[in-house]
């Protein structure tokens, strides 16, 4: 077995729509930040406790779900599509549905969820 090099570490690719990372971008820092350390817990494989699973959407749909100066702001995420994890929407989370997600942001996740698993 080769020695243990802390430099480095054997991580799952993250890639992202762009439409979610223009999104993303628009976060105020501290919660993208916040974010990307998440990111690449997961990536990592480690499970970070403001990932939840994103229920209706199949298996391995999941979403960072961040707190911000009394903001809410999710990153939704999948693990099924290859061996990468795919940032698939982010989003300022708005209190009109309670704690669910809004439908129209469901609506988009399924869309882009469905073009993902269609490309070559």
């Amino acid at each position: 077995m080769p020695p243990y090099d802390p430099l480095s570490r054997n991580t799952r690719p993250i890639h992202w729509i762009k439409a979610a990372r223009k999104d993303f971008e628009a976060f105020p820092p501290a919660a993208r930040a916040d974010a990307l350390d998440a990111l690449t817990a997961i990536a990592e494989g480690a499970h970070p406790s403001v990932a939840k699973p994103l229920t209706g959407l199949g298996p391995g749909v999941l979403e960072l779900a961040l707190r911000h100066r009394g903001d809410a702001f999710r990153v939704v995420y999948a693990l099924q599509i290859g061996a990468e994890i795919w940032v698939i929407h982010a989003f300022q989370k708005k209190s009109k549905s309670g704690i669910a997600t809004p439908k129209p942001d469901i609506d988009l996740i399924e869309q882009r969820l469905r073009r993902l698993k269609e490309r070559p």
